[in-house]
This record gives structure tokens, sequence and C-alpha cells, in this order.
């Protein structure tokens, strides 16, 4: 074998072993029948009081709505976007709406949530 096909080989190697250990930007949420989950599977919900791509959802409100948080090293992406809540800490939103999981849910697919505060809080729909 020559020099040059011993280096491709090894580079060939390399490059395979290397690959599942690459990071892959993925979805902060998933799809399931229609609805964002985030990745345990709890429903995500959308605030009518957000507006600008700002939380309205502080304090005792994300006490009780938790708010789907971004990672410092989380950038936007498409429809997805990290927004900058009131704490200074960082919120996933997607088209422009902050996303929240619900502590009533208590096991995946659950619902609660939905039509709370006169209609205001909504389940997260893919379009």
């Amino acid at each position: 074998m020559t020099h040059i096909a011993q280096s491709f080989k090894a580079l060939l190697i390399t490059a395979a072993l290397a690959l599942p250990t690459m990071a892959f930007a993925a979805d902060p949420a998933m799809e399931k029948d229609g609805m964002y989950t985030d990745h345990k599977g709890m429903t995500l919900y959308t605030f009518d009081k957000d507006a600008g791509g700002k939380s309205m959802c502080n304090d005792k409100c994300a006490t009780n709505w938790p708010p789907l948080m971004a990672t410092a090293g989380d950038k936007s992406m498409g429809d997805w976007t990290v927004v900058k809540r009131d704490d200074g800490k960082m919120q996933w939103a997607y088209e422009g709406k902050p996303l929240y999981t619900f502590v009533m849910d208590k096991k995946a697919g659950d619902m609660n949530g939905e039509g709370k505060m006169d209609g205001a809080w909504h389940v997260a729909k893919a379009k």
C-alpha cells in the first residue's frame, strides 16, 4: 500500500470514528400528533400576552408555566429562536412565540393547560 493510500485509509477511519460523536444541532422540541413537546414528551404551550418575541410570564407565572429554557450555546435556527427573559435567562420560542410547559401536566401527552386563564394559553401546534 502506498503512503498516500495508507494516509487516506487512516483519514477515513478517523472520520468514521469521529462521526457518531459529532454534535448535530437538533430542534429544541419534538412534533407529535401536530403539536410540539419538549424532549421528555411534555406538551408545550404559547401565551397570548407574549408579544414581539418577549415573554410576559415571569415570577409566579413562570413557576406554573416553566419556560422551555435554552442554554448559553443555543442559537436561533429557522422558526426556532432564542429570546431573553426578564431575569436574563434564555428561552426557546417558535415563530416568535415563547414556549412553556405546565406544572399540572403530570405525564407525557397531558394537555391540561389548553385554554387556561380565559383562553390565553394554547398548545403549541406545528404549522
